[in-house]
């Protein structure tokens, strides 16, 4: 069996939990999937002690870049660290809703360069291309959900599992990958208020629902999406 850690970041965890290891589909919306990720890069720098989140903003603490070229990358991108200012840095909800694809493809490029994924482009109607990653090797996302099902059964005690499980419930993850049912689901959907980085994922995810909602306009999430879930 693959090992998990260290060697995976919180997004990459995220991932794999969040991928079919076969089809290589989401199991969740994908445009979820890209804030999760998103958000899930925030926290790894902030258990990293590079950024912290105050009153719903992203503030650069550190500024030295972390081994993790992805990590570096993204801490690069973030303003640097304010002196003092009360609205210093930049808002949480709004980088990750602007930057999720992006970074969601960047965590991706990386596994597909660790070879823990593969890179499958198929194309919608036959004509509109889109990409799947199935894990090139089962194990490993097999492992990773033992490890959070470990983690799950204890009451997810330690900070890193505490926001992964808040991650997973903010994108609407948790029916899939929860094995306590619903009083699981119910612990996990309350970390989301607790862990900065999953509220604002929630809070776009929200967005785009009551969007849907308001338009009136039943919702698939194109080819590359996902099957939904609730949070």
């Amino acid at each position: 069996m693959s090992p998990v850690a260290p060697e995976l970041t919180l997004p990459e965890e995220l991932l794999l939990l969040a991928l079919d290891p076969q089809r290589g589909k989401p199991y969740c919306r994908n445009r979820f999937l890209e804030y999760g990720v998103a958000g899930a890069v925030l926290a790894e720098l902030e258990l990293r002690g590079r950024i912290s989140g105050q009153l719903g903003r992203i503030r650069v603490i550190n500024p030295l870049a972390p081994e993790v070229p992805l990590l570096a990358q993204v801490l690069g991108s973030l303003p640097p660290p304010d002196k003092g200012r009360l609205m210093g840095g930049v808002s949480a909800k709004r980088w990750i809703r602007r930057t999720g694809r992006h970074v969601e493809e960047l965590c991706l490029e990386h596994l597909v360069g660790r070879s823990l994924l593969r890179r499958e482009t198929r194309r919608f109607l036959g004509l509109l291309p889109y990409h799947r990653h199935p894990a090139a090797d089962p194990a490993l996302p097999a492992a990773v959900r033992e490890r959070f099902a470990a983690t799950e059964a204890v009451g997810f005690p330690d900070p890193r599992g505490r926001t992964l499980a808040a991650l997973v419930s903010a994108i609407g993850l948790s029916g899939a990958v929860a094995q306590g049912g619903l009083r699981s689901r119910s612990t996990m959907r309350g970390l989301v208020r607790d862990e900065w980085t999953a509220y604002a994922v929630r809070q776009n995810v929200h967005q785009d629902k009551a969007n849907r909602s308001g338009s009136g306009v039943g919702g698939g999430s194109g080819a590359g999406g996902g099957s939904g879930g609730d949070d």
